[in-house]
Formats: C-alpha cells, sequence, structure tokens
C-alpha cells in the first residue's frame, strides 16, 4: 500500500487549524461571557453550552457512515459551510433564546468536520497512524489556544461582535481551502460495499474495547465541557479581568498542543491505558483543586494542570478506537466515539449549570473531579478482566 500524499496532511491540518480557531472564537471565553450580557440565567448558559454538542450526538455517526461509502471530501465542505456562515449569525442576536438557536446550527460543523477528518487520516495513514492523529489534534488545538487569548483581548479593546467578526474570517478562509481537497485515489480504493447502516452501528456498539474507551472519553470531554464553560464565569465571580480570563483559558490549550504529541509517542510505547488512566487521576486532582484558587495565578496553574491531564487521556483515545477498528470502518468508529464524547460534553455544562445553582461552584466542581475518578476507577477494575479486553488496551 504506497502512502498517502502528504499534501493531503497538510492540507487538512491547516483547514482543521482554521476551523476550530474559527469554532473556540465563538465560545471560548466570548459565549458565557455574551450570554450573561444577554441576562441568561446559570441554567439558560449550561443549556446554551449544550446546544452545540447536541448535533453531535445526532449527526456524527450518519457523517461517518455517508463518508466510509461517498468519500471525505463531500462531508467535510458541507461543515465549512456552515463554519463560514454561522458567526455572521451572532451579530443579529439579542436575547438568551436566539443564542441557543444558532449554537446548534453552528455544532454541525464541529460534528461532521471532527468525525470525517480523523477518519480520512485514520484510513489513509496506518503504519504511522497514532502521530499522524496526535500532530492533526496538536494543529488544531493551536487553533484553540490562540482563541482564548485574541478572544479576550477582542472583549476588552472592542466589542462581542468583533469576536465573532474574526470568527467570520477565520471560518471563510478554511472553506476556501477545503475546496482544494481531493478525495484521491487511495481514499477511493479503500471505499467498499459494507454493511447497511444499522448493521454497520451494531456492529461498531458490540465492540466492547471501543464502547469502553468511548465512555472513558465521554466522561474526559463531560468534564472539559463544564470547564470551558463556567471556569471563565468563576473567574469573573472572583473579579479577574476579561483579558486575564483569556489568559487562564489559553494556558490550558497550550499545555494541550505541547503535551498530547509527547503523550501520544508515550502512549506508542507504554500502552495506551498506561497513559490514560494517569491522565484521568491528574484531572481529577486538578477540578477537585478549583474552588481553593483564589487568584489569577491559583487558577492559571491549575488550568494548566487540568490542560496536561486531558491531553494525556486524548492522546490515546482517538488512537485506540481507530487500532481497534475492524473492516475499514473508520467513519463508523470515529462517528461512534464522537456520538458518545458529545452525550458525555453535552450533559456537561446542563449538569453544572445546575448544580451552580442549587450549591455552587464548590460542589459544582467537586462533582466533575468525582466523575473523572470514578472513570479512572471504571477502567482499572475492567483492565483487570484481561479476557474481556481486546489486546490493544
Amino acid at each position: 500500500m504506497k502512502p498517502a500524499h502528504p499534501t493531503f496532511f497538510i492540507l487538512i491540518s491547516i483547514i482543521g487549524g482554521l476551523a476550530i480557531l474559527s469554532s473556540t472564537l465563538s465560545k471560548t471565553p466570548v459565549l458565557p461571557l455574551f450570554a450573561q450580557s444577554l441576562h441568561a440565567t446559570p441554567s439558560e448558559i449550561g443549556w446554551i453550552i449544550m446546544a452545540s454538542t447536541i448535533p453531535g450526538v445526532l449527526v456524527s455517526y450518519p457523517a461517518g457512515v455517508l463518508s466510509d461509502r461517498f468519500g471525505k471530501r463531500r462531508l467535510l465542505l458541507a461543515s465549512l459551510v456552515v463554519f463560514a456562515t454561522a458567526p455572521f449569525l451572532y451579530l443579529l442576536i439579542d436575547n438568551a433564546w436566539q443564542l441557543m438557536a444558532v449554537r446548534f446550527y453552528h455544532g454541525f460543523a464541529t460534528a461532521i468536520f471532527g468525525t470525517v477528518a480523523t477518519a480520512a487520516i485514520a484510513e489513509r495513514y496506518t503504519a504511522d497512524r497514532a502521530a499522524r492523529i496526535s500532530t492533526y489534534s496538536s494543529v488544531t488545538i493551536v487553533g484553540r489556544s490562540v482563541a482564548p487569548f485574541l478572544g479576550g483581548a477582542l472583549i476588552s479593546l472592542a466589542s462581542y461582535q468583533a469576536v465573532y467578526i474574526a470568527c467570520a474570517i477565520s471560518g471563510v478562509i478554511a472553506l476556501a481551502a477545503g475546496l482544494l481537497l481531493r478525495d484521491g485515489d487511495h481514499a477511493a480504493a479503500t471505499r467498499r460495499e459494507r454493511p447497511h447502516f444499522w448493521a454497520n452501528l451494531t456492529t461498531v456498539l458490540r465492540d466492547r474495547g471501543i464502547m469502553l474507551v468511548s465512555a472513558v472519553e465521554a466522561a474526559q470531554y463531560l468534564v472539559f465541557g463544564a470547564v470551558e464553560a463556567f471556569l471563565a464565569l468563576y473567574a469573573a465571580s472572583l473579579g479577574i479581568p476579561a483579558w486575564q480570563i483569556g489568559i487562564i483559558l489559553g494556558v490550558q490549550l497550550v499545555s494541550i498542543v505541547f503535551a498530547k504529541p509527547v503523550m501520544g509517542r508515550i502512549s506508542d510505547r507504554v500502552g495506551r491505558t498506561a497513559v490514560i488512566l494517569p491522565g484521568l487521576l491528574v484531572g481529577a486532582a486538578s477540578i477537585a483543586l478549583l474552588p481553593f484558587a483564589s487568584g489569577f495565578i491559583s487558577l492559571t496553574v491549575l488550568s494548566l494542570v487540568f490542560g496536561i491531564g486531558f491531553a494525556t487521556v486524548t492522546s490515546s483515545t482517538t488512537a485506540l478506537v481507530a487500532d481497534l477498528t475492524r473492516d475499514g470502518r473508520f467513519g463508523s468508529s470515529m462517528g461512534v466515539l464522537r456520538t458518545v464524547m458529545d452525550v458525555g460534553q453535552s450533559i456537561g455544562p446542563v449538569l453544572t449549570g445546575f448544580m451552580i445553582g442549587f450549591a455552587g461552584y464548590g460542589s459544582a466542581f467537586g462533582l466533575l473531579a468525582a466523575i473523572l475518578a470514578l472513570a479512572a476507577l471504571m477502567l482499572g477494575l475492567l483492565l483487570r478482566d484481561a479476557k474481556a479486553l481486546p489486546d490493544q488496551l
């Protein structure tokens, strides 16, 4: 099998970086602050954050199946159209319900793009699959890392509208670059007749290894989504200005950029779960300590540590699902992973918003830490049952 032309990997990485920059800029740190300016309650803010993750539950798997059958390019372009158009709608918003509707529409972009882009890389690259997926992920996280700094600066120096104009510019450039993508002979050669939609789904769901990894990823993203939504508001409640909040969230994403490739290479050598378990525990500890942080420096340190824990876990989960995939169903398996992940990410902000309104930030952060610790415990106990788990774990 000939290796895929490197131009594809470079191009998809650039597009991914621009698209994720646009997506992250629309929510970190602007979204909860913008929602609060519209007089949204903490519970409503949770639903606003959740709105963009619902499409992931609805379309990640169908998008993966369609990409397996008809090629990745068409699905990627469809997602890029949403990336390019959604930011303009934020400029028309004047209440929380409108913001929720726009977030729902915007969510289709990341739901489709995240599934199909990862599946395209997994399909094209076999010998160095983990390295490629990890490198691509780090490039997209560069976009995530720039967004909080840029967003915080634009809010402080200009307005919320300036942030969404920047989102639109990045999204339109990503769409223009996406027009250069080609499926290529490699993708066409690997496309084949596969079971129908439900049969394919059943096959993936019966794979205990894939479902276990997906559940762990769901727990991790549940906490990540909650932190992304409410860490900014927690910092604001302590009187920390917007530009410093941007730094607090930004260092977290910068730590992910640098830690993820390193942890990916380590997982290639020592095994996936040997990396995932410590990552879950590091993340749990950092979240448990958040209620005791009262200033810019302490929040920045804990945010950075949480980013390292998150990178440690997610450096192995996607690659492990790709390793476990059979019969070329990369789109289907990535779609299931994304769907389960988005269920977790959808629950996170709503659960945290409810807990904050009912019992305050301390109880909410304690619950999130317990979820990560429980995920680590579950994975650790299941690892003892060697016969029930695939060798790749």
